[in-house]
């Protein structure tokens, strides 16, 4: 082993109890992880960063490994808003609550069926074997200027639908089109509504929480976090947007492929594209569980991995855009789960 080597696995394991086994678990189930520290600057620091975890009750103790609970889809929809209902599927007459309606009626009650692979270590999950729907309101506006339609991204397929109605049956078209466990990326390709849906033009989208009438922690956290992450991916070359921009000027998957087939490779091609661009949209969504450990981080890849980290401030930004967002690679000692991130053979999570 180098000298170099060794000396980043000695930082490691002296900078955090949790850290090595954390790193061997991943290792093993053939997630790409680095040995790299989570803070890039000095204790104190020396960058003048605004550690707001001095200010908030943060919990600094608990084990954060395992605290996301799995889904099949996580949806984000759009609202202009930083902060939202305390429930916001609870919300009368919100495309969220429309969509959790329609979601329990029209959603299977059967559980995914069992994985014949080896089980995932604790925070590691396949979206493929859960069946649970993740309703978020995002800050992105919709591209109607229509107030009544919505535009909702899907996740993990990286696909943007727009031009949904804010009522019921257009939450279950939606959940026709583009929800449905049963459905692949490629959602349904023959239909007779007007949604449109696109790729998601980006080469990650950064989410996160901001949700101050569910945890004021997360209100505090994700202003400060948008302003740091967006410093450095500038620093590093690379363009930021803080809200999706308007697609409906790009034609649309529907209007590109005729059948499923093609449509399916019409997606992959674009998606496999994406890292080469070096764009990140960073939104700022509501509750996803766990505001005890602001500030909450989600980081999702064109390939369909979902990075989720806890206790994120100014310090670790400069970390996360150089070892997860051009690299590719899970730091363990903030990570709580993710979504999708074994990837044998392959040394990133952009890779295919």
């Amino acid at each position: 082993m180098s000298s170099s080597l060794t000396g980043k696995l000695k930082a490691f394991v002296f900078g955090s109890p949790n850290g090595p086994k954390v790193y061997q678990n991943l290792k093993a189930a053939d997630v790409p992880v680095t040995t790299a520290e989570c803070r890039s600057c000095a204790d104190p620091c020396d960058q003048d960063h605004d550690d707001f975890s001095s200010r908030l009750d943060i919990d600094m103790d608990s084990d954060m490994l395992g605290s996301v609970k799995p889904y099949h889809r996580q949806v984000i929809i759009s609202t202009g808003k930083t902060d939202w209902d305390n429930e916001v599927t609870e919300a009368e007459g919100t495309l969220a609550a429309f969509l959790n309606t329609a979601n329990s009626t029209l959603g299977t009650s059967k559980k995914p069926p069992k994985s014949t692979n080896d089980p995932l270590p604790s925070g590691l999950f396949s979206h493929a074997e859960a069946g649970r729907l993740a309703i978020l309101n995002g800050s992105h506006r919709p591209f109607s200027h229509d107030e009544s339609e919505g535009t909702v991204i899907v996740l993990p397929d990286f696909m943007v639908v727009s031009g949904v109605p804010r009522t019921l049956a257009g939450a279950e078209a939606l959940w026709r089109a583009a929800i449905d466990p049963a459905l692949d990326r490629a959602g349904v390709t023959t239909r007779t509504d007007n949604l449109n849906t696109w790729v998601l033009p980006y080469s990650c989208l950064i989410l996160l929480c901001s949700h101050k009438r569910r945890d004021k922690r997360c209100a505090v956290a994700a202003p400060m976090l948008e302003k740091t992450f967006h410093q450095y991916l500038e620093r590093e070359g690379w363009e930021v947007h803080t809200d999706l921009y308007d697609l409906t000027s790009e034609p649309s998957l529907e209007s590109q492929a005729s059948s499923t087939t093609e449509k399916e490779q019409l997606i992959e091609t674009q998606l496999k594209s994406l890292h080469a661009e070096h764009r990140a949209l960073i939104l700022k969504n509501s509750h996803v569980g766990g505001h005890k450990f602001a500030g909450n981080c989600i980081i999702y890849t064109p390939r369909g991995a979902g990075v989720w980290y806890g206790r994120v401030t100014p310090h670790e930004v400069e970390s996360i855009v150089k070892h997860t967002i051009i690299d590719g690679q899970v730091l363990p000692t903030i990570f709580r789960g993710g979504v999708d991130l074994a990837c044998r053979g392959k040394k990133t999570l952009y890779d295919w």
